[in-house]
């Protein structure tokens, strides 16, 4: 008499419908950093300015890294196309700004700096709170739009990976714990006068 030691192909099913939900639930559970909504306004001195909202979820892992010290650069990326039939499209503006988001033990603050800039937050909700919302930044100088064209606008708020310590960067390659997906939103947009 044989005994067979493989599973039944219904026991094989189960196993690989179970895997499969497990994977579907931790894509769910994947972090990201969602652009909510976003506009271009005339400003006063007759240039263009740029409001955002982006929806910030780091994850227990990146969260954790940055309580014990670790600094995250995040990469806010902004860019202005016309489009044109004849050729490739022509960049009218562009902008992309770096921010640092670190956390001071002696102070517990955490710290989010852009530039020479930075203030400092008693939480990190409130930091990433700050730091997903743009409001009337310049984009565009006086004259780079013709009124009555339509222009093409993406904008992106990116963890940048490179910035970690290196051996952060290879596991943020292996582990998907420190991967942020982060999404481009993309709209058009029709110049209106100057004021």
């Amino acid at each position: 008499m044989t005994v067979s030691t493989t599973p039944s192909w219904g026991k094989r099913l189960e196993r690989a419908l179970l895997a499969l939900l497990l994977c579907l639930a931790a894509a769910a559970h994947a972090r990201s950093i969602e652009p909510l909504r976003a506009a271009l306004t005339p400003a006063e001195d007759g240039g263009v300015v740029l409001s955002a909202e982006f929806a910030i979820d780091l994850g227990p892992r990146l969260e954790e890294a940055v309580s014990r010290g670790v600094p995250i650069y995040f990469n806010f990326e902004f860019d202005l196309n016309r489009r044109r039939w004849y050729w490739i499209d022509e960049h009218v503006a562009g902008r992309v700004q770096v921010h640092r988001l670190s956390y001071n033990a002696l102070t517990r603050q955490y710290r989010l700096s852009s530039g020479a800039l930075h203030q400092n937050f008693a939480t990190l909700a409130e930091a990433l709170q700050l730091l997903g919302r743009i409001s009337a930044m310049p984009v565009a100088e006086k004259g780079a739009l013709k009124p009555g064209e339509t222009y093409s606008a993406a904008i992106r708020l990116s963890v940048d990976q490179t910035q970690l310590p290196k051996p952060f960067q290879v596991e943020s390659i292996a582990n998907r714990d420190w991967q942020v997906d982060a999404r481009t939103l993309r709209w058009q947009f029709v110049a209106g006068e100057p004021k």
